[in-house]
């Protein structure tokens, strides 16, 4: 007997559902497909885009970096004698504010200061001041403006004398060819007379740069310096006793041990002209006029 086997084809129905399945596979699949490489692609411009961003920050960057180093140029070693000049005109106006806040110049001959060209010597001076309470100015050159500070009692060639020192305000270096009398009424209203004058160097022996020497000096309240006046010279010491307001910081003035100390002997009663014009305070008071050079340097 010949067996018959029967294949069941599929009907129309289930062949339409299957062909139905696999195209809306085989759309999904592309569709996915699509938006896959799509979202690549937007991935790409993106990573290009930001590639891009990045490249101009990179440029920016390097400009800036640029920039900067010029600046470094700039500020350095190998700036310009017109930009350092203008910078350490820029610093002595800084410093001299406070002096300028405190003066009338329609009313004082007071210089107003800072169109002076530091020389190659540091200045020094003391002027005798005749104000509310009769004093002594010392003022030292330094970055461009005088240190000042106000002593009473005024300096002593005696090392075991300690004299006090308050600190003021910074003045011009103009102010050291100052003589004359400051209008009552304007703060220092008095007397003034230029006591002795010359210059000063560093007195430490602790420092390869002299300048940053007495920087630090300044800076610590140790400082250290040679005078070389018409009256004064040697060595000599600034203490600083007190902090507090550096402007009115109280320093003790001494007298190192050397060839040009003077124990016993009191300088301040002994001198009492103008190194400058010879007048004594009372003929700067009344005006006179300078006397001769001759007299005016003893």
């Amino acid at each position: 007997m010949t067996e018959h086997r029967t294949t069941r084809r599929p009907t129309r129905r289930g062949s339409a559902k299957r062909a139905g399945a696999a195209s809306t596979g085989g759309t999904e699949r592309s569709r996915t497909k699509r938006a896959g490489a799509k979202a690549t692609g937007a991935k790409a411009t993106g990573a290009k885009a930001t590639g891009a961003k990045a490249t101009g920050a990179k440029g920016t960057g390097t400009k800036a970096k640029g920039t900067k180093a010029t600046g470094t140029k700039a500020t350095g070693t190998n700036e310009s004698p017109r930009a350092s000049a203008s910078k350490s005109a820029a610093r002595v106006t800084g410093g001299l504010a406070e002096y300028r806040r405190k003066r009338d110049f329609d009313r004082t001959a007071e210089p107003r200061g800072g169109g002076r060209k530091p020389s190659p010597a540091l200045a020094y001076v003391i002027q005798k001041h005749a104000a509310s309470h009769l004093h002594f100015d010392l003022r030292l050159e330094l970055d461009g403006v005088m240190k000042s500070w106000a002593v009473p009692k005024g300096p002593s060639l005696d090392p075991a004398v300690k004299r006090l020192a308050m600190q003021v305000e910074d003045h011009p270096i103009e102010y050291n060819a100052f003589e004359g009398t400051i209008p009552q009424g304007e703060y220092g209203g008095g007397t003034v007379m230029i006591w002795d004058r010359g210059s000063y160097r560093y007195g430490g022996e602790d420092a390869v740069d002299p300048m940053e020497g007495l920087r630090e000096g300044y800076r610590r309240g140790d400082f250290k310096f040679v005078l070389q006046g018409r009256r004064l010279t040697g060595s000599w010491v600034l203490v600083r006793t007190r902090r507090g307001d550096p402007r009115r910081a109280q320093w003790l003035l001494i007298k190192h041990r050397d060839e040009a100390a003077a124990p016993g002997s009191d300088v301040v009663e002994e001198f009492q002209s103008s190194v400058v014009t010879g007048r004594t305070m009372p003929e700067i008071a009344a005006g006179r006029k300078p006397r001769g050079r001759r007299r005016a340097a003893s």
